[in-house]
């Protein structure tokens, strides 16, 4: 089946310049004693922030580059970014869009709007701490385009900003729109009740997926499928327990055991989850702690036996918020340190969306998804091994992944979860790719059960036999 089409807008290479005026100091609040920073906002969606980096004028010429990237000393990633599926483009396109003190076009083109501010972020005593220095509007059109292949770029330029005539400050914007297409795939249940998986394609449903949940017992530590044979297996599997995880038995409160394998519509097993770390209730309290996380490993099959792709840590935060914090990491095959992909957090109640984005390459990046309250770091990411010996993009540990990897939206304690996946192309190269990241949502949102306090109790699927005697 074809990918669906996402568009990635981005604005980027942010840059402010502020010529010497003539006025009085206290007519220009000047950023070189006061930092800058704007809020971008793209009609319904939640805005985002980002510091705005100060040119310095020149001593000997008053006349500003042409494009930031001419000063050999400056380095601006992106301020904000927009991920954008067909409908919601065809919502932007479609629907008036409301905003005070603005005009709405009558073609109803969408635009983002950046405020840029002088002053530090944030608020104090309920009040804005940053000044209001002018306002920039992008109109969005051709947008359409992007979905349809094209790269479209909307702003590439200084943009005079404020009410000054003589000395006005000037912006430097970028605002552009890429094809970013992805696979889409939806849980048909709960993980925990052994769902299909289907892979969607506008009103399309196909499916491709088949999960089986059952409990680890501590005389099958090797997690073995039923194509994988204890002869076949051998005694590699059983290594990567005691490698990454524990099973020995703990006084308490615990949630142990778990495992999801991803079968191909053969029955063949592509990809699995298992808990190798329990989640333990801290001494003294009903949660699982940030210092003694629960953690799961993400396998994939290679030379008759399971092979750990990635390790999934989660926890509860401190407080009466219901956080849940997560951390995955890539493990290499030479046995060296885990790679960090992101760390992110998800609200308990309401869950939200788990994404691994990557900006800016292999430089560090964070990125945050507002609407969803998920807010995640990346960090210098590399490719995944294969066990039919298919290293994708390039030699392990050589490769990386770029921009946009894999998003799941999970639903919060108490509610009925189906996740949803999202699955960029460019990093899918075969089945096993794809089961991956299928295995990893569902770990996701297994987890949201397993970091519940231990006073609330599970439903009957996530209890094995001994606790429902008990």
């Amino acid at each position: 089946m074809d990918p669906c089409p996402f568009v990635r807008l981005t604005v980027s290479n942010l840059a402010l310049k502020i010529p010497v005026s003539t006025k009085p100091a206290r007519a220009v609040v000047h950023p070189a004693s006061s930092p800058c920073f704007c809020r971008i906002k793209l009609n319904s969606f939640s805005s985002q922030s980002a510091s705005v980096p100060f040119l310095l004028p020149d001593s000997t010429t008053t006349t500003i580059p042409s494009s930031p990237s001419l000063n050999s000393s400056y380095s601006s990633p992106a301020a904000a970014t927009f991920h954008l599926s067909k409908s919601d483009i065809e919502s932007l396109q479609s629907q008036p869009l409301i905003m005070k003190h603005l005009t709405i076009s009558p073609k109803r083109v969408p635009f983002v709007l950046i405020d840029v501010y002088t002053g530090r972020t944030g608020a104090t005593c309920g009040v804005s701490s940053g000044r209001l220095l002018g306002r920039i509007r992008v109109r969005l059109e051709g947008l359409k385009e992007a979905a349809e292949g094209r790269v479209v770029v909307f702003q590439s330029g200084w943009v005079r900003v404020g009410k000054e005539k003589v000395a006005a400050a000037e912006v430097f914007v970028e605002v552009k729109a890429e094809p970013d297409p992805r696979f889409v795939f939806q849980f048909d249940g709960e993980p925990e009740c052994s769902p299909q998986v289907f892979q969607i394609q506008g009103k399309i449903r196909q499916p491709v997926f088949t999960c089986k949940f059952s409990f680890r017992s501590n005389g099958d530590r090797s997690q073995r499928s039923r194509s994988m044979q204890p002869e076949q297996a051998g005694g590699g599997a059983r290594g990567w327990l005691s490698t990454f995880g524990s099973e020995r038995e703990r006084p308490g409160k615990e949630r142990k055991g778990w495992s999801i394998t991803v079968h191909d519509l053969s029955g063949s097993p592509v990809a699995a989850a298992s808990m190798v770390t329990p989640f333990v209730a801290s001494p003294g309290s009903d949660r699982v702690s940030r210092s003694n996380p629960g953690s799961w490993l993400i396998l994939l099959p290679g030379e008759g036996t399971w092979k750990p792709w990635g390790r999934l840590e989660a926890w509860r935060e401190r407080g009466a918020s219901g956080t849940l914090g997560f951390r995955f990491e890539l493990i290499p095959d030479m046995g060296a340190a885990g790679v960090l992909l992101t760390e992110t957090t998800l609200s308990s109640a309401k869950g939200g969306k788990f994404a691994i984005d990557l900006a800016n390459g292999n430089a560090s990046s964070a990125t945050t998804n507002a609407g969803s309250g998920v807010s995640s770091v990346g960090l210098s990411p590399v490719g995944s091994p294969r066990g039919s010996g298919d290293f994708g993009m390039g030699l392990w540990p050589y490769s990386a992944y770029r921009g946009f990897v894999m998003s799941a939206r999970v639903e919060g304690e108490g509610r009925c979860s189906k996740p949803t996946v999202e699955v960029s192309v460019q990093h899918v190269t075969c089945t096993e790719d794809a089961a991956a990241f299928v295995a990893l949502a569902a770990a996701v949102d297994l987890s949201m059960d397993a970091c519940r306090l231990f006073s609330a109790k599970l439903r009957k699927e996530l209890c094995c036999d001994h606790d429902l005697v008990t």
